[in-house]
Parts: C-alpha cells; structure tokens; sequence
C-alpha cells in the first residue's frame, strides 16, 4: 500500500477490524512512520448499466455516490446516513444476481430511498433524473410529496413553509 505521506510502498497493518460491507485497516509506513487508514471492500462480479440510449457502461458506485450527495447537499442529514443509503443501493444491485441493469432501476431506488431520507434532496434529484422540462410538473411532484408525506417527521425540515397558525379568536 502506497504511504499518503511519502509515496513509498512499505507499510505494515497495525490493526484491521470488520467495517460495513468489508475491512478496515489502520497502517503505518515503514520509511516515515506516517499512519493512515484503508478500506477494503468485496467487489462481486462487473455489472453494467444499460443506459436510456442503449449504452451499457460499468457500474460505478462512485457515480452513484456523486449523484447522491449532490442532491443531499447542505442537508441537515444525521452522520453516515449517505454512505449507509449508498451501501444499501449498491446491495440491492448485487444481490439482483443480474449482470446488467436498467439506469432506471438505479434511479428508481435512489428516489425511493432520498424520499424516505430526505424531501429536499429527493425534490434535486427527481428535477434532474425526470428533467422536468417546467415549474408546474415540478409543483405536482411537491405536491404528491407533501400529500403522502406523513403528518409529522421527526428526523427533517419541512419541504414547504407551514401555514402560521392564528390564535382562536374569542366571539365577544
């Protein structure tokens, strides 16, 4: 493993623990005695990607990690929340059993777990993955949000401004 610090290969692992879906190693360089910290990660067989055109391209789960936290940016999101929605979507791939998948199923099951995590960041990225080409189909899409959200949520910020609430007015 190549030294962040010194670029040199000789390194040693100091203490290796389970970590999600694969390893984490904590080394240290044997030439400048910088420590630093790997991830090793099962990497199943390739899968395509069967794009809207016909193109068939690697599944990336950095692409897919890109997409995401674009849309969950600046996003009150509790730590680790993004990471563990990419470990979830990136199982649910592989454990298909398919060699290849539709873009859409990808962008099906991002859309249904941004929902769940978040409106706003499910709002970015339903505008770029449907491109709405309008502000009305936009609006719809808020609309069906807010009505099927449940009542209240405990874990995020509202999508729309809540109507302030007047005092009861007494009949005199």
């Amino acid at each position: 493993m190549q030294c962040p610090n010194c670029g040199k290969l000789k390194s040693r692992v100091i203490d290796s623990r389970s970590f999600r879906n694969g390893t984490r190693r904590r080394r240290q360089c044997s030439i400048c005695g910088s420590r630093f910290t790997t991830y090793e990660r099962i990497q199943p067989y390739g899968i395509f990607v069967i794009k809207k055109d016909g193109r068939r391209e690697q599944f990336s789960r950095d692409k897919l990690a890109t997409g995401i936290r674009k849309a969950c940016e600046k996003r009150p999101l509790p730590t680790g929340a993004i990471d563990k929605l990419i470990d979830s979507i990136e199982n649910s791939v592989f454990h298909q059993g398919k060699h290849e998948v539709l873009s859409s199923y990808l962008g099906d099951l991002v859309m249904k777990n941004l929902r769940k995590l978040d409106h706003v960041a499910y709002i970015r990225f339903a505008s770029v993955y449907h491109e709405f080409a309008d502000i009305g189909v936009l609006k719809h899409e808020i609309d069906t949000l807010v009505d099927h959200s449940p009542a209240k949520s405990t874990n995020q910020l509202p999508l729309l401004p809540l109507e302030e609430k007047k005092p009861p007015q007494n009949p005199e």
